[in-house]
C-alpha cells in the first residue's frame, strides 16, 4: 500500500472542504472544531468566508494579487528617482523609503507601503539611502570633529544608560 504525499496546502483546503461539508450536515461549528482539531474561531472564519464565495475552501495561490506597478513603471522609477529627492520638495537628496513611496503615489498614481518599496527597489538594485554625490554644503572638518570628540561621549551615555 503506497502512502500519498500531500501537501500542506492540499492538506488544508481538504480540511476546510471537509468543514463546509459538515455545516451542510448540520454540524456545529464547535463539533467541528473539535473533530478537524482546530479553534472554533477558525471555523467561524471559515464560515464566514464561505458565506462571501462557495470556493473559500481553496487555498490562495501565492502571488494572487497582480502587481501594481506594471514593468514599464518599474523600469522608469529609477530614472524619476534621479532627479533627486529636493526636486520633489523634500529637503536633503537622502531618499529613504517613505520618500519614494510618497513619490510613486505622485508620479504613477500607485500607493504602496514604505516596507514593500524596500523590496521594489532591492528588486532593481537601487539603494535609497545613499545620495549619489555628496552634498556640496558638507563641512567635513566639523564632521571629523563630531566623530572624534562627540559621538564617543554619546556613545558612552547609551551604554551606561543600558546598565
Amino acid at each position: 500500500m503506497g502512502h500519498k504525499n500531500i501537501s500542506f496546502k492540499d492538506w488544508e483546503e481538504a480540511r476546510r472542504k471537509r468543514a463546509f461539508e459538515l455545516k451542510e450536515q448540520g454540524w456545529k461549528q464547535s463539533e467541528i472544531a473539535e473533530a478537524l482539531g482546530v479553534s472554533k474561531a477558525a471555523v467561524s472564519q471559515w464560515m464566514v468566508k464561505m458565506d462571501k464565495s462557495d470556493t473559500a475552501w481553496r487555498a490562495k495561490p501565492p502571488g494572487h494579487r497582480p502587481p501594481k506597478l506594471t514593468a514599464k513603471e518599474l523600469r522608469l522609477l529609477p530614472e524619476v528617482l534621479s532627479h533627486g529627492a529636493e526636486a520633489y520638495r523634500f529637503r536633503g537628496e537622502l531618499w529613504t523609503c517613505a520618500r519614494v513611496a510618497s513619490v510613486i503615489k505622485e508620479e504613477l498614481g500607485v500607493v504602496y507601503h514604505k516596507a514593500h518599496v524596500s523590496r521594489l527597489l532591492k528588486a532593481l538594485d537601487w539603494t535609497p539611502q545613499m545620495p549619489l554625490e555628496r552634498a556640496t554644503q558638507r563641512d567635513e572638518v566639523a564632521i571629523r570633529e563630531w566623530r572624534v570628540e562627540v559621538w564617543p561621549e554619546l556613545k558612552k551615555g547609551r551604554s551606561q544608560k543600558a546598565v
